[in-house]
């Protein structure tokens, strides 16, 4: 429902009731307002040329932009008694907009991704287009709400929109420049970093991670510790300690917006359907992925 990769957009008012109205299953959407966010690129032609720095990517895509949008898209799911999951959310007053309660209970869930609970708009000075992605990373009040609404159960599932663009197309000019970070390798070591700073519990990032992303999308026989489920698992050291340099990266694009950083947890060993895919800081090699089962909520 916002403009952000391609022509992945659908903001035509006709076709959205009608999708509310008659879609079978979860309907899942990323909520920023394309009118405002480009009558907000354009007030930044403007101003900066063609040289608008990446500082203003929060204000092009604002947090007005983010909440008119989400709040249509709750007010379509609720008039049409639809079933509704709304992604990577970013700002403080958007909390609002959710219940609080189990996921088993709800008709509208919502998303937060790692970034935007790790940066703020302080960052862009140092990071600039390395953290450009839509919805944008805000303000650090935005981001302290977002940890609150996680232990609140406003928000019911942590993500990563994981997107890893080329290092030469992150160089490109702010227009240019492609949105999205690659976060898969170190989103759970960033909440580990939330855990050492007390603001979530391994209960909470246990529960917004694997159980509540299962409950939510009705993954068969995963998300749980539990005989006779799929052994999809990660064992965390907490005190183990992560440097993130360029040789340690193992996304294709070669970068990460964390290098530079140390964790203070490290991944001891990931699982995948049972098979080590991962031991002490190397790959086994092994291709151990199958398709995923669902049922029906």
């Amino acid at each position: 429902m916002g403009a952000s990769t391609g022509n992945l957009l659908v903001d035509d008012p006709q076709a959205l009731e009608m999708l509310f109205a008659d879609a079978p299953l979860l309907i899942a959407t990323h909520c920023e307002d394309s009118p405002m966010i480009r009558a907000n690129e354009q007030a930044a032609r403007d101003k900066y040329g063609d040289a608008v720095p990446m500082s203003e990517h929060p204000q092009i895509r604002s947090a007005e932009a983010c909440y008119k949008s989400s709040a249509y898209a709750i007010e379509l799911a609720r008039r049409n008694d639809a079933r509704l999951h709304v992604l990577h959310l970013t700002t403080a007053r958007e909390m609002e907009l959710f219940d609080a309660g189990p996921v088993a209970d709800k008709k509208i869930t919502a998303e937060v991704c790692v970034h935007h609970l790790f940066f703020d708009e302080s960052d862009y000075e140092r990071l600039g287009a390395l953290i450009k992605c839509n919805p944008a990373v805000k303000t650090a009040t935005d981001r302290e709400a977002l940890l609150t609404a996680i232990n609140e159960d406003r928000i019911d599932v942590i993500a990563t929109d994981h997107a890893p663009h080329l290092a030469a197309e992150k160089a490109r000019a702010y227009f240019d420049a492609p949105a999205g970070l690659p976060l898969v390798q170190h989103a759970l070591l960033t909440l580990f970093e939330h855990y050492h700073t007390q603001r979530l519990s391994l209960e909470t990032i246990v529960t917004k991670t694997s159980h509540a992303v299962a409950d939510l999308f009705g993954v068969v026989d995963r998300g749980y510790i539990r005989e006779g489920y799929w052994a999809d698992l990660v064992l965390v050291d907490p005190e183990g300690g992560t440097d993130v340099d360029s040789e340690s990266i193992l996304s294709k694009c070669g970068w990460s917006p964390f290098e530079g950083y140390r964790f203070r947890a490290a991944i001891a060993a990931t699982l995948v359907n049972g098979q080590v895919a991962w031991r002490d800081g190397s790959l086994t090699g092994q291709i151990l992925g199958r398709p995923l089962d669902f049922r029906g909520r």
